[in-house]
């Protein structure tokens, strides 16, 4: 298999086949992240990922769905994903979904009819990291588009029916603002469709510009019970069905649920751990963590 670079996938994608057909990120200017840091974005060729999905069909020739690698793959104009589509059909015929990262600036790339015929291809399952939808976080995090972008191009892969999924990070907004940012970013989750939501926890990385930001001041990162607080209001606002799943490491507290119908388990949950654990345990988790 070719591996090049940092290879990387959401949680939730653990059952998945792992093709790497991208390497990098075209962005590479989000404030809060250094994954792909010195490493371009660049596409696999195509005999590589043909002698890939060869060595796939030797093992997992029964392979139900397939992530592709990258930073966001989506990227790829629709000739390109349109042709690796077709190969990964080819080697894999038993193969139901392909799934990868994308990011709003690369649906807004696409027409509608492209979406739709990628999606009857098989490309279903775009991880799409939002991080939140308050205007203020948003250019805080340097993401490069409004809460408006994320509703016109989402609405635009519920028109294709193409599944997606959310990445929401607390503590991204900064000390005070969580509450700020629940509420906003839910009111805009609130009007799409996310087929599952993944909450994450902000990690400061030395080599990230906003760790340089909160070494001279200009960010105040948020306390570890403010982001419990984040998150339960977060859960609170939020008005559609979807799975929660923030159980990965940066969270302090691990849960999962389905909403709404475990909304008042979750709330009720947080609202437990807020009483019983104090600012100093919680910060004492977090310092002890030695990988995500």
């Amino acid at each position: 298999m070719h591996f090049t670079g940092r290879t990387w996938r959401p949680p939730y994608e653990k059952n998945s086949v792992i093709l790497q057909v991208t390497s990098g990120c075209t962005y590479g200017k989000c404030r809060f992240c250094s994954l792909y840091a010195g490493e371009p974005f660049r596409m696999s060729p195509l005999e590589e990922i043909e002698e890939d999905l060869a060595e796939i069909r030797r093992y997992q020739p029964r392979a139900r769905r397939v992530f592709w690698t990258g930073g966001n793959p989506f990227a790829m104009n629709y000739e390109n994903l349109s042709i690796r589509a077709r190969l990964v059909r080819e080697y894999l015929p038993k193969c139901q979904t392909i799934a990868m990262f994308a990011s709003i600036r690369d649906i807004q790339k696409k027409e509608l009819w492209q979406l739709r015929q990628l999606r009857a291809m098989g490309i279903n399952g775009l991880s799409i990291g939002t991080e939140r939808g308050d205007e203020e976080t948003l250019r805080l995090a340097n993401k490069g588009y409004t809460p408006q972008d994320i509703l016109e191009q989402c609405r635009r892969l519920d028109a294709a029916d193409i599944e997606y999924y959310f990445v929401y990070m607390t503590g991204l907004a900064g000390k005070g603002n969580g509450r700020r940012n629940a509420r906003r970013s839910a009111e805009v989750y609130s009007q799409l469709n996310p087929y599952l939501i993944s909450v994450d926890s902000l990690t400061l990385f030395p080599d990230t510009a906003l760790y340089q930001m909160a070494n001279c001041g200009a960010f105040q990162p948020a306390g570890e019970r403010e982001r419990l607080q984040e998150l339960q209001c977060f859960v609170r606002e939020l008005q559609i069905k979807t799975r929660l799943l923030a159980d990965t490491k940066s969270n302090y507290y691990p849960l999962t649920a389905v909403l709404p119908r475990e909304k008042k388990r979750v709330v009720r949950e947080l609202q437990d751990v807020l009483d019983s654990a104090t600012e100093e345990e919680m910060q004492a988790y977090r310092d002890r963590l030695q990988s995500l």
